[in-house]
């Protein structure tokens, strides 16, 4: 079957990064999405509470991602991705005050382990040696390739696993640990580099990509939520909106980008990942002190990771179950003394936003990293993408971007066979 239209149904990452490649291939595209906005968790707002535009979440991208700089050199987005020139991590304990910053050298070979200036305070260097374990790709827990206990463990590799998992690392599966590892920390700190949306998240991915398609012909549609999906034998035949059956050209690609939940309702046979982790976001109308670093590591609080923006300061808490359902005022206020804590400010709580996200990814544990599907179904005409699918990494804005780009790939490989 050739293609020469496609319809991307979600407005995401996962699905603007699928419509871009496609229309670079030749098809016309055109992306439907039921949100007001596209962007999906990565999206941005203009808050009135805050009186600022702020992200959803704060997502963090790293200089050695490739889909995050095709991505974005093919839409043309401009916006730089903020971020020191060294693969610098900064860490303060809130229990006692220690700070660190674990600082990798550029090349391959780990020379930063050496030094006690540049690992985390109190360890040597056999600490690190049951991280090449998880590097090796193994399924399995975390916790089944390496103890999970020790400086290494709690000042390091707990909360940076955590924020790229966004579950308990203890439970989490060891094959996307070490995914994330092997493309990052064995590239060695050129690859390691924190890069943060600023000023937001729609300036660096979701405006660039949204005015590269305008341009292009292939129109973006919100608002327009499917129903339902209709199918005989091996193609899908038609989609269901509010008050139309459209029928499917022959000729017509149908990639679905949208979260699993939705994409499991539409296709009750698909196999997709049933259990999710929430997320919390907190946002404060603070200025960044001068000396803060962007990104800072919490150790010991209820905040997990402090971004600093000149308007504001943010905080993450991932695998956040025991906290979502918390009074958003308390958590602001239990997230204000952490950062209050963290950066030596003497202050009221200025004006503050809760963000919380329920279902923010797929539990990245082994046995719902075997429930991802690949970008290929069945149905000839239909291919999926999603942070949800089967990139090999956890649901992150580099695997989203993968993914779309991998529906693309599979979809004209199956038209030129």
């Amino acid at each position: 079957m050739s293609f020469t239209r496609a319809t991307v149904i979600g407005a995401g990452l996962a699905g603007l990064s699928a419509a871009v490649a496609l229309r670079r291939a030749g098809l016309s595209v055109r992306v439907m999405d039921a949100a007001a906005q596209a962007g999906g968790r990565c999206r941005s707002y203009r808050d009135p509470q805050l009186g600022l535009v702020i992200d959803n979440g704060n997502h963090l991208v790293l200089s050695g991602n490739l889909a995050v700089a095709r991505f974005r050199e093919r839409v043309g987005a401009t916006t730089p991705l903020a971020g020191p020139e060294t693969a610098d991590f900064a860490f303060r304990d809130l229990t006692n005050g220690e700070h660190w910053t674990v600082r990798i050298n550029d090349g391959v070979v780990p020379w930063w382990i050496l030094s006690a200036d540049r690992r985390v305070p109190g360890t040597t260097v056999t600490n690190y040696l049951p991280v090449a374990r998880l590097m090796r790709g193994r399924e399995g827990r975390i916790d089944e390739m390496l103890a999970p206990s020790g400086p290494v463990w709690e000042r390091l590799l707990a909360p940076v696993l955590l924020a790229a998992l966004n579950t308990q690392p203890g439970e989490a599966s060891a094959a996307l640990a070490g995914a994330v590892l092997r493309e990052t920390l064995a590239k060695g700190g050129r690859a390691m580099r924190p890069r943060i949306a600023e000023p937001s998240l729609a300036s660096c991915f979701i405006d660039p990509a949204l005015a590269w398609l305008e341009r292009e012909g292939a129109p973006v549609q919100l608002g327009r939520r499917l129903q339902a999906i209709e199918l005989t034998d091996d193609r899908i035949t038609s989609l269901n909106w509010p008050g139309e059956n459209e029928a499917v050209a022959d000729d017509e690609l149908i990639v679905l980008a949208v979260p699993a939940w939705i994409a499991a309702d539409l296709l009750p046979s698909l196999t997709v990942p049933t259990e999710h982790r929430a997320i919390v976001n907190g946002h404060f109308a603070f200025p960044a002190p001068g000396n803060a670093p962007k990104m800072l590591g919490l150790i010991g609080g209820t905040a997990e990771w402090l971004f600093a923006f000149p308007d504001r300061l943010s905080i993450t808490v991932s695998a956040a179950e025991a906290i979502v359902d918390m009074d958003r005022e308390q958590l602001a206020g239990i997230f204000w003394a952490d950062i209050c804590r963290a950066l030596g400010i003497d202050a009221p709580m200025p004006a503050w936003q809760i963000v919380k996200e329920k279902r923010a990814t797929f539990a990245a544990t082994p046995e719902q990293n075997a429930r991802r599907p690949g970008a290929r179904t069945r149905w000839r005409n239909l291919v999926l993408a999603g942070d949800w699918t089967a990139t090999g990494l956890p649901a992150t804005i580099e695997g989203a971007l993968r993914s779309g780009e991998t529906a693309a790939a599979v979809a004209l490989a199956n038209a030129r066979s």
